[in-house]
């Protein structure tokens, strides 16, 4: 195989130039150029990505960090961030914690051992601690679900104001029996949601229910469904439940066929993200939309801005309360 001398030879250059056409073609003439393109596809030689990138002290590798790949509401967001990473010659790598430190921590030392430029993390149980000392020396950004104490730069949207608004529009449908199927309280996301929900009722003197409150230990189908199930096997059938993700409220949507009852004349239906099933089930469900793809652009973006030393801030995206058949009819 052709090495980088066997080129400057063949181009009648300096091993110098040779280098220089790699890492920055416009640091070298017009006419080395030529000289160089011609001797590589005599020589049809291919450069080492890797030794280029070791030497650069770089891997063009950045890490996403998500607690599940079966979970839809992440895929267009991966999608924003491969598409700005293809554009500015990166690479991505999914990891899977499954909210596992063991497995945070591998993730965590390809970045130590420069085997990754920076994380773009998505899990919203991520151990906050080894975050905020990783990223103390190492590009970091949170993206949907972050860590208000860590100051590690974010993009999100406002998690309470949406929900408020998801409930408010239950509300003026004139339901006020309104049950929540939430996600665990530890995170974030969760209890902004049910911030949200708590502040809609209230506005409106509405009955707070502490047995219409659900709340799941994971975002499956399965446990949307045994939520529903456990509201309707309660003493008062609420009118209208909100649930905070989409997959929590197919689960229950499910529950709600099963159980014989109209959606949404006996009860309506709101979910959260607007994962692409959403639009799917029978009747189609009304939900909050976030912006993934833009959330996931923007997240790449801060993140290589990070990696060459800029300063990025915090965003709050806009979002939006998708109307649909499940909470139509009333």
């Amino acid at each position: 195989m052709a090495n980088i001398q066997d080129v400057a030879q063949a181009a009648g250059v300096s091993v110098a130039t040779v280098s220089r056409f790699f890492n920055d073609r416009s640091a070298v003439s017009l006419k080395s150029r030529k000289k160089v393109d011609e001797a590589i596809k005599q020589l049809n030689y291919e450069p080492s990505v890797l030794a280029r990138n070791l030497r650069k002290t770089e891997s063009r590798l950045l890490l996403v960090l998500i607690p599940k790949i079966s979970n839809p509401f992440y895929s267009e967001i991966i999608n924003g961030i491969q598409d700005v990473a293809i554009n500015n010659r990166y690479n991505i790598l999914l990891c899977e914690t499954d909210s596992n430190p063991e497995r945070e921590d591998i993730y965590f030392n390809l970045v130590r051992n420069k085997m990754a430029d920076g994380i773009i993390t998505m899990d919203p149980a991520v151990q906050v601690d080894s975050l905020i000392e990783l990223a103390a020396s190492h590009p970091i950004i949170q993206c949907s679900e972050y860590a208000v104490e860590s100051g590690i730069p974010y993009v999100t949207i406002d998690h309470e104001e949406a929900a408020y608004q998801a409930v408010r529009h239950l509300i003026q449908l004139g339901h006020k029996e309104i049950a929540l199927i939430n996600s665990h309280e530890k995170f974030l996301y969760s209890r902004k949601r049910e911030n949200g929900y708590k502040r809609a009722l209230e506005k409106d003197n509405l009955p707070f229910n502490e047995e219409w409150i659900i709340r799941c230990e994971e975002l499956e189908f399965i446990n949307g469904q045994l939520a529903m199930r456990k509201i309707l096997g309660g003493n008062n059938r609420p009118t209208a439940v909100f649930a905070v993700s989409d997959l929590l409220a197919i689960g229950a949507l499910k529950e709600l066929h099963h159980a014989e009852l109209n959606v949404p004349n006996d009860v309506a239906l709101v979910g959260f993200d607007k994962i692409a099933f959403s639009n799917m089930t029978y009747p189609a469900l009304t939900t909050v939309a976030q912006p993934m793809y833009e959330m996931g652009k923007l997240s790449a973006k801060m993140l290589i801005d990070k990696i060459k030393g800029k300063e990025v801030e915090n965003v709050t995206l806009d979002f939006e309360l998708v109307i649909r058949e499940s909470t139509l009819g009333r």
